[in-house]
């Protein structure tokens, strides 16, 4: 079962997120780039939860995953550090919807939760008028949304606040059915 996130579930989804980062993350990240992640990158951005664009998919009572799509400029963190302008709304006639912050529980992992939750957050942007989806993907990440038809725009460096670079990749994929003209950033057509 899919269903909002709640600003009650704030708790048990940090925790969520945590789990999944380290072990997820293991032979993708160093254990000082994932912890360095945690804290200043990888967590809930409650502007996700208060529009009611971030999801849990729950198994027997289980949070098994999580995730979400926004309309806002920010393109990833958690509300220790939101990269990009939160508060600046996307044109769905000329930007990407976002893909934000999914996490698999360990023991849900390649069980189809992580392409269910995108199923659904994709329904749901294309619902709100938008023709594209752009994610800053983790190294774990990448694999799975090359998958779900996403490709690489770009490598990206992250220097953090306490100086360790963490590697990522910018991804984005058409919803409409047509493909990417060779534009500067991928989001549009």
């Amino acid at each position: 079962m899919i269903r909002a996130a709640t600003p009650a579930d704030v708790p048990a989804l940090t925790v969520l997120i945590q789990r999944s980062a380290r072990e997820l993350s293991r032979g993708f990240y160093t254990d000082r780039e994932t912890e360095s992640a945690i804290t200043h990158v990888f967590g809930v951005d409650s502007s996700l939860v208060a529009d009611g664009t971030y999801y849990i998919v729950e198994s027997a009572d289980t949070f098994a995953a999580c995730g979400g799509w926004s309309r806002r400029r920010s393109l990833y963190g958690g509300d220790q550090r939101p990269v990009g302008e939160p508060a600046e709304l996307l044109n769905p006639a000329n930007d990407a919807a976002r893909i934000r912050a999914f996490f698999v529980a360990p023991e849900f992992a390649r069980k189809g939760m992580g392409r269910l939750l995108l199923t659904h957050c994709s329904a749901a942007a294309v619902a709100a008028g938008f023709t594209a989806l752009e994610l800053m993907a983790t190294l774990p990440g990448v694999p799975f949304y090359a998958a779900l038809g996403f490709r690489e725009v770009e490598a990206v460096r992250d220097i953090l606040p306490d100086g360790v670079a963490l590697p990522f990749v910018r991804m984005a994929r058409r919803l409409d059915g047509t493909t990417f003209e060779s534009d500067a950033t991928g989001a549009h057509a």
